[in-house]
């Protein structure tokens, strides 16, 4: 279920049904101003919502000063240990402050920092994470984890209600995605603030991408999230929000630039996929349109599997195809399979996002998709086709069969009916 309150960090909504932020957190030290605003501006191009920077020190937060200024996205201070930080941070114009209640100092730094978030209109971020809970929680944790952090996190809101505020969002992370997603669907049942959603230290970009797709896809399909960050043991933070948009439009969340769908190869397969993939990967990264894009390597599957594809290519040892909404529109040898999709792409473009079709080409297409076809080959629409048939012969043979004739048949007068 999705929150029912609504924060803004800088002039992002986060939770009340706003669509779901992408965030990441740089990998400077944020005293480096020139380095972190160069990282700020390749994860903004890369399309985060929102940046953290890790606020470890007094000359972090004085870069944060003009961090904040030049983002060209709302900065959150991401404070530990030490509130006075977190006071600082907040004068000096950070969008949102995250805290951690397992080691900010207490509720009586808490309410510190509280004080000075009213008097900003700034908000905060509760962050709780399995690896520093609460003192009085430690036990809790090896027994029942799931319940230490939901209780960490619920403490959390009740202080931020006593101190009359309102205005935050809540994470709860775990290493283990299985925790991850169970506390994240209790806590969602409890409050309704916005939740930010994580799988902490996930791992490498490969196994790390995984375990965020798994845990966070899950509880976004559940409706449950507000904002994401992708954890990456990676010092490029670009690559955390392309994860993060992945996940997205996977799940129909949100678009942003183009789709690729590609088919996973088999037995079937005559030209080297492999680099054609790779390739139309490549060059889509020029477009921001949400266009969506097919590489398929069977030249009979391929047309019928990718039907609602904008644009796509299948091919054969020498020769492919280029079709558009399962339509063909060419063929064309397949060293040029790749250059002639983007022709037609930019020729869609060019059009007024229409595709253009030369008819001549088209049959010519459709004619050696005809000649390429398997006889054998169970495409979708041979079995839709099939199934017609049986369905059509079955209803002829239900038409042709003879009325029971009451008057001869042995059990005359002894018919019933079931009530």
């Amino acid at each position: 279920m999705a929150s029912e309150r609504q924060i803004h960090v800088g002039g992002v909504p986060v939770g009340g049904g706003a669509p779901v932020a992408v965030q990441t957190m740089t990998k400077t030290e944020t005293a480096n101003v020139a380095a972190t605003m160069a990282q700020i501006r390749r994860v903004a191009e890369a399309g985060a919502d929102i940046v953290r920077c890790a606020v470890p020190r007094e000359q972090d937060v004085e870069a944060l000063r003009t961090i904040v200024r030049e983002s060209p996205i709302p900065v959150i201070a991401d404070i530990h240990f030490n509130h006075t930080l977190a006071l600082k941070a907040l004068d000096a114009g950070a969008h949102c402050v995250r805290i951690n209640p397992g080691n900010i100092g207490g509720p009586d730094k808490v309410a510190e920092v509280i004080a000075k978030a009213k008097e900003k209109g700034t908000p905060i971020r509760v962050g709780v994470n399995s690896g520093s809970l609460p003192k009085h929680l430690r036990e809790l944790e090896y027994t029942n984890p799931v319940e230490a952090l939901v209780t960490a996190a619920v403490e959390t809101v009740e202080l931020m209600e006593r101190l009359d505020f309102t205005n935050f969002k809540v994470s709860m992370k775990s290493t283990s995605v299985p925790n991850t997603i169970a506390s994240n669907r209790l806590l969602a049942e409890r409050i309704p603030y916005p939740l930010h959603l994580g799988v902490t230290e996930a791992g490498t970009k490969w196994s790390g991408s995984l375990k965020s797709a798994v845990g966070l896809g899950t509880l976004l399909a559940d409706g449950i999230g507000d904002t994401i960050r992708i954890s990456l043991s990676t010092f490029h933070a670009e690559e955390e929000v392309k994860v993060a948009w992945e996940i997205l439009k996977a799940l129909k969340l949100r678009e942003r630039g183009p789709v690729l769908i590609a088919c996973p190869t088999c037995g079937r397969l005559q030209f080297d996929m492999d680099s054609v993939v790779a390739e139309v990967e490549r060059r889509l990264q020029a477009y921001d349109d949400p266009i969506e894009v097919s590489v398929l390597g069977c030249a009979v599957n391929g047309i019928g599997e990718a039907r609602h594809a904008d644009f796509g290519i299948t091919g054969a040892k020498d020769m492919g195809m280029i079709y558009s909404k399962g339509e063909p529109l060419k063929k064309v040898p397949t060293e040029r399979l790749v250059d002639e999709l983007f022709a037609e792409i930019d020729r869609y473009y060019a059009a007024g996002r229409k595709v253009v079709r030369d008819e001549r080409a088209a049959a010519e297409a459709a004619a050696w998709l005809a000649a390429e076809e398997d006889a054998t080959a169970m495409t979708p629409e041979r079995l839709a086709a099939l199934e017609a048939e049986k369905a059509r012969e079955e209803a002829d043979a239900a038409a042709e069969r003879t009325p029971i004739d009451e008057a001869v048949s042995p059990v005359e007068g002894r018919r019933f009916t079931r009530a």
